[in-house]
């Protein structure tokens, strides 16, 4: 795979357990952190990236396998103006559609189930299973 300069990639943390962790070491960590802008290629399978000063006890210089190309998707942006948020740094989501629904029968229970696509958010994030009301 080949980069150009100022392309954004990901940068892969962890390929080897204890290997490149950052942050604290939770269940869910990340697998990938970025993106990054690619500012020089060194050889045919090194790129040196932009990275930010909290990252800087780390070289800058990575193998094309420890980068994923980032493709920018005007969904992931949630603009300012679309979101108030409240003196608890909370804001309040609300529902943009009903994408699926069914009934799902417990015993001598109805249960109603929905998948719902919420605001600022793309309808791939609503894959899953449905849930009850």
């Amino acid at each position: 795979m080949e980069y150009e300069i100022c392309d954004k990639v990901f940068l892969k943390v962890s390929p080897w357990k204890g290997i490149l962790r950052f942050g604290k070491q939770e269940k869910l960590s990340p697998r990938y952190i970025g993106p990054y802008e690619i500012i020089e290629r060194i050889g045919p399978l090194a790129y040196r990236l932009a990275l930010p000063a909290e990252l800087s006890q780390i070289h800058d210089v990575f193998h094309v396998s420890m980068l994923r190309r980032y493709r920018s998707d005007p969904s992931h942006v949630i603009h300012e103006q679309e979101v108030e948020i409240s003196e608890e740094l909370t804001y309040m989501e609300e529902p943009a559609e009903i994408l699926d629904r069914s009934v799902r029968k417990l015993r001598n229970k109805e249960i109603p189930m929905v998948k719902v696509r919420w605001t600022h958010h793309s309808p791939r994030e609503a894959l899953g299973r449905l849930k009850s009301i």
